[in-house]
């Protein structure tokens, strides 16, 4: 018997019988198959003691590893159950996933309640077990015996798992007296797990089904080392200093209230915000060589069939009866972008033609999947739809690059690009999709943009380039976005009259900047923890007069800054002057102008920055230009 197993280096190693992984990991290295913490057989996930019996292609995977450390992850999961099982007697236990950071549990608690002020005692229990050092182990049964398993502890939820699985086999993992169905892989003992934290509580509904029984979700993470860890929960604190539901309502800027959950509400400081943004959008968008439209947020049924949207998003989309017919509202901007197009005839030296549009969309998310401006039920899309010829693909799509590269920029965001492809419930040919798929690539290759691949995840009429921004704390957002659509134009029969006088089908791009305004906020007011630079901040300069003989002066200040377009206003509230000034830093106002007797006779201000302090004297006019170029330069020094 010779066994001849190849690794990703492209070499191979042989042996005369059947070998476990740990084994062929010792074969390479003893340091290897001490860190060990799963394989990979023939592109299958496995435990170390798996064992290998023929020919295969064979990798290892340690805690370096994405792949190493999910499993650990989802190992400190079956731990965090186990713990539970001890504390809670009666809890039975849904699903318990690695997920991005960590992992988490929903767990049915039979009418217990549970707080984060129990996590502390979850994580004891944790730790005790960490010490018992139990062997974590798999077990292959029949699925009809695990059914039977399972009905006889009363895990009711492992048992709608099992009777909905279409296998005849399955997998139990067993560490001490907790038994766990699961496909695997684990790490090899529960004496490994020793660097975990507890993070948060929340309510799941069981299968994300809001019919389904609400489940109690815990949270937590893992890592290979205490310093990692306390790397990441550093993170998670400033994550939560940044929380834009927080700031949002400190500053005065949005909320979502109880009167409308997934509705969000601006305030007025929030409007100073969004209408900055927005100006800043549509002065771009005309530099670039686009028209705006406006289409109606209401449309008859008929229209989202034959988009095709009813078929692929109706779950998704609020529906109203209007004088005896159906109509929905629109959950996208793309079919009246059609119509808007279909409007009237077109010739080939019309194309490419850029239709841009701030459209207000409704999508009905489930109340779980809530969470501040990030997911809301409407929003508005700064969505553009181009209509072109096939020879004008490649280069529309560079300039879409290009536009969106020169928007992040000015945000200071990094990014990163992702290329998706075909999905299962897709539109179209093969043909078509290929030759979309492929102007894609050709166009990330002359800008010599880098890509990821992301298969099978493209829009149901088209492949897409999506932009993921890299924040100030070291989080990506999914925000920009570009798609090809060789579908639309054939749905609404979109056509113009090519060179040869005959009509031909135009090419679609759908494309988005921000994504969605709202979401780009929330994303802002985190980058920014609120300190907005200067062009954006609501209110730009606060004035504070020292005492009451300042004061006619300071409002005198203030309304020539008004008057060269700087937002300003005066504290002249009868409250200390450090008390007024520490009020502006928490309000993040780039600059303070504190104004006394000697500033009111010479006419000048004295400047302090948000971000440097003291900048010293200057006359109004100094000052005055200086905010000017910085609001013009859109600088981000605050």
């Amino acid at each position: 018997m010779s066994i001849s197993i190849k690794l990703p280096d492209g070499s191979a190693k042989s042996f005369d019988r059947s070998v476990t992984c740990l084994e062929v990991a010792e074969s390479i290295s003893s340091g290897l198959a001490r860190n060990a913490v799963c394989a990979e057989i023939n592109g299958v996930m496995c435990d170390m003691s798996a064992k290998i019996e023929k020919d295969v292609d064979f990798k290892v995977f340690t805690l370096k590893n994405e792949e190493g450390l999910a499993v650990l992850r989802h190992s400190t999961a079956h731990l965090m159950a186990q713990a539970i099982s001890r504390i809670w007697k009666n809890a039975k236990f849904a699903i318990g996933p690695s997920i991005k950071n960590g992992f988490y549990y929903d767990i049915d608690f039979e009418g217990a309640t549970v707080s984060p002020e129990d996590l502390d005692k979850i994580e004891a229990e944790m730790n005790r077990i960490v010490k018992e050092d139990l062997p974590i182990e798999r077990q292959e049964m029949p699925r009809t015996e695990a059914i039977e398993y399972f009905k006889k502890h009363g895990d009711f939820y492992k048992v709608e798992i099992l009777s909905e699985l279409d296998a005849e086999t399955v997998s139990l993992y067993r560490q001490g007296d907790y038994v766990d169905l699961c496909r695997g892989p684990h790490i090899s003992s529960t004496g490994k797990l020793k660097v975990f934290k507890l993070t948060s509580i929340a309510g799941a509904y069981w299968r994300g089904d809001t019919k389904n029984k609400m489940l109690t979700r815990i949270y937590g993470t893992a890592f290979e080392k205490k310093s990692e860890l306390d790397e990441y929960i550093t993170r998670l604190e400033e994550a939560k200093r940044r929380d834009h539901r927080k700031l949002g309502k400190e500053l005065d800027l949005f909320d979502i209230l109880e009167e409308g959950p997934g509705f969000p509400f601006f305030f007025p400081k929030g409007m100073v915000l969004r209408n900055e943004l927005e100006n800043f959008w549509r002065q771009e968008h005309i530099k670039a060589g686009y028209e705006e439209v406006k289409t109606p947020m209401i449309l008859n049924q008929d229209l989202w069939h034959r988009s095709g949207h009813w078929d692929h998003y109706k779950d998704n989309m609020y529906v109203v009866k209007i004088d005896d017919e159906d109509y929905a509202i629109k959950p996208m901007n793309c079919p009246g972008g059609m119509l808007a197009f279909k409007r009237k005839p077109h010739s080939y030296r019309d194309l490419p033609e850029r239709m841009a549009e701030l459209g207000l969309v409704h999508r009905h998310e489930l109340s779980g999947a809530l969470h501040g401006l990030m997911r809301v039920r409407c929003f508005t899309q700064d969505d553009a739809h181009i209509f072109m010829t096939p020879e004008q693909i490649e280069s529309e799509i560079e300039g879409v690059v290009r536009l969106i590269d020169s928007f992040y920029s000015v945000f200071g965001f990094k990014y990163k690009l992702e290329l998706s492809t075909r999905p299962e419930d897709s539109m179209g040919t093969d043909e078509q999709w290929e030759t979309a798929t492929n102007a894609l690539v050709r166009a990330l290759k002359t800008l010599k943009k880098d890509y990821e691949v992301n298969e099978g995840d493209g829009a149901f009429y088209g492949p897409k380039i999506d932009f993921h921004l890299e924040d100030s704390i070291g989080r990506t957002w999914q925000c920009g976005t570009i798609q090809l659509d060789f579908q639309m134009p054939e749905r609404f029969d979109l056509t113009y009259v090519g060179q040869d006088g005959e009509k031909h089908r135009p090419v679609m791009i759908h494309r988005v900047v921000f994504g969605s305004i709202e979401r780009f906020i929330a994303i802002l007011t985190e980058h920014y923890a609120g300190a907005f630079p200067l062009w954006l901040a609501p209110e730009q300069v606060k004035i504070i007069p020292i005492s009451e003989n300042q004061i006619e002066y300071a409002r005198s200040v203030c309304d020539k800054l008004i008057l060269e377009g700087i937002r300003a206003s005066v504290d002249d509230r009868n409250e200390k002057m450090g008390y007024r000034i520490r009020e502006a830093q928490l309000q993040k106002i780039p600059y303070m102008l504190v104004l006394g007797e000697k500033e009111r006779e010479a006419g000048a201000v004295a400047v302090r920055n948000r971000k440097h302090g003291d900048m010293g004297v200057m006359s109004f006019k100094e000052f005055a230009l200086k905010v000017k170029k910085e609001i013009a330069d859109k600088s981000s020094d605050m």
